[in-house]
């Protein structure tokens, strides 16, 4: 359905929008000269110069349009240019652009109010950080602090951010380059039926054996001196694996059994994403601290935070909590977080994803994967959904390796660039396309980007081996 207040995207790039080349190589050359990107190998990159962007597409200088399938970083859960929250933004610049953190404001109060309305159980106490990583750093400290124990535990398939603590909580390879090994971090497998560790043929078996494995590391590390355990809830850069029933409220119970703080990422996961308001509204769990950002405000002001629950919001009544930032609850981007909130509501947006992945999505990737044999497996909730690449079904090897970059990673960037040409922006990790438009994209928008993104996997398809034994096979009836 397409939302009364959303913007019509294709008439903002195509009647409105001038093609400006020469604006654009502008715009590329000081890029080029003058920004360090994250991430990357400086030289080796070849940024696309943006021009606009509303709803679920943006444009580049020369006019070309792409529908997103990556909400940014998967944060602009409203889209692009949302007029709701542009307007409040205004507003709050013309009222109080900024104030100290220390002071009541009123767009602060009520982003914290709006927002612990729907965390989960009694996490009623918000701390605003900058963003998703300082969340992380200030929910670990303030585990630490409440527990008075050095450890955490995190999962490999993890992203948890790029700031010190952070980065060595994560556990995919961008951890590697600034893990010293010696955070206090301890990494233990997660659940993930598809390429199970623990040799699982169910989703039962892989629940009981995770969380057996679980307990043994924490056997062996010594409980007494964990302070946390930290999950996304359902993992997001690494994959969007939901978790399997009975899961988290089994780390849930280790976790109250042996007196460590369970903390919940929901950076990715949160507002609306997964078709609720958080993703542990699945589960029916609660954890003792909740991190959150991206979604808060789609991303339109930086903002992110720390959901806290009573008992760790206890021990910093009489004694003063250690940490803040000077934007901490920056009203810019608090205005931001409740006019972004309180359209989600409005406009009926969480409902909508939930409706389109059950409906829309979800359908039509299963259905996808049955005709592409690079497809591995399909997996996700809402409007977050993750396609596995693969070279060989049977086998399950993946379409590129572990990390892969260089010539090793040509067939995701072959996949990729086939999407570009279509005019669909995917979001590529390692072996895996995620399905993450924003979550009031209207279910037009969304067939015509699954009908590019069926045209993009025969790229995808042309490395595994069922193509390359139809290459051959064409290969020799031509010869012949």
């Amino acid at each position: 359905m397409q939302h009364p207040s959303s913007p019509d995207p294709s008439a903002a790039s195509t009647a409105t929008f001038v093609p400006d080349p020469a604006a654009g190589q502008a715009v590329y050359d000081a890029d080029r000269a003058h920004v360090f990107h994250s991430w990357s190998a400086q030289g080796q990159i070849d940024p696309l110069p943006v021009a606009g962007a509303e709803g679920a597409y943006f444009w580049d200088y020369e006019g070309k349009r792409y529908l997103d399938f990556t909400s940014g970083l998967v944060f602009t859960n409203i889209g692009y240019a949302h007029p709701k929250v542009v307007a409040a933004i205004q507003e709050q610049a013309a009222k109080m652009c900024t104030f100290a953190p220390a002071f009541a404001v009123e767009a602060r109060s009520e982003a914290a109010r709006l927002i612990a309305e729907r965390t989960p159980g009694d996490l009623d106490k918000i701390f605003f950080t900058n963003g998703g990583a300082d969340a992380v750093e200030h929910a670990i400290r303030m585990a630490r602090l409440h527990t008075g124990r050095p450890k955490v535990l995190s999962a490999y398939r993890s992203y948890h951010g790029g700031t010190q603590q952070a980065i060595n909580i994560t556990g995919d390879p961008r951890r590697w380059a600034s893990d010293s090994g010696t955070a206090g971090v301890v990494h233990f497998h997660g659940p993930h039926l598809y390429r199970t560790p623990f040799y699982s043929e169910t989703e039962e078996q892989e629940c009981e054996r995770a969380l057996a494995h679980l307990e043994q590391t924490l056997v062996y590390e010594g409980p007494q001196t964990v302070a946390a355990v930290i999950l996304e809830t359902i993992p997001g850069t690494a994959g969007i694996m939901p978790p399997p029933p009975g899961y988290l409220a089994g780390v849930r119970e280790i976790c109250d059994r042996h007196g460590i703080v369970l903390v919940l990422d929901e950076v990715m996961a949160g507002f609306g994403r997964t078709g609720t308001w958080f993703a542990a509204d699945l589960y029916d769990v609660v954890p003792d601290l909740l991190t959150f950002a991206k979604g808060v405000n789609s991303g339109y002001v930086p903002l992110g935070g720390v959901a806290i629950g009573a008992k760790i919001a206890e021990t910093f009544d009489r004694r003063p909590y250690p940490g803040g930032l000077t934007y901490s609850g920056h009203p810019l981007a608090c205005a931001a977080a409740v006019a972004t909130i309180r359209t989600m509501a409005e406009e009926g947006i969480v409902e909508h994803a939930a409706q389109l992945g059950e409906t829309v999505i979800g359908p039509a990737l299963h259905e996808l994967a049955g005709r592409h044999p690079s497809v591995g497996e399909v997996r996700g909730t809402g409007a977050f959904w993750a396609l596995d690449l693969v070279r060989d079904r049977e086998t399950r090897e993946p379409l590129v390796p572990y990390n892969a970059t260089g010539a090793d990673n040509a067939p995701m960037a072959d996949f990729a660039a086939a999407a570009k040409r279509g005019g669909l922006w995917p979001f590529v990790n390692m072996n895996r396309t995620h399905v993450v438009p924003p979550c009031n994209i209207t279910e037009a928008e969304l067939k015509e980007g699954l009908d590019v993104l069926d045209e993009a996997l025969t790229a995808a398809d042309a490395h595994t081996t069922a193509g390359a034994g139809a290459a051959t096979a064409d290969a020799g009836g031509t010869g012949a």
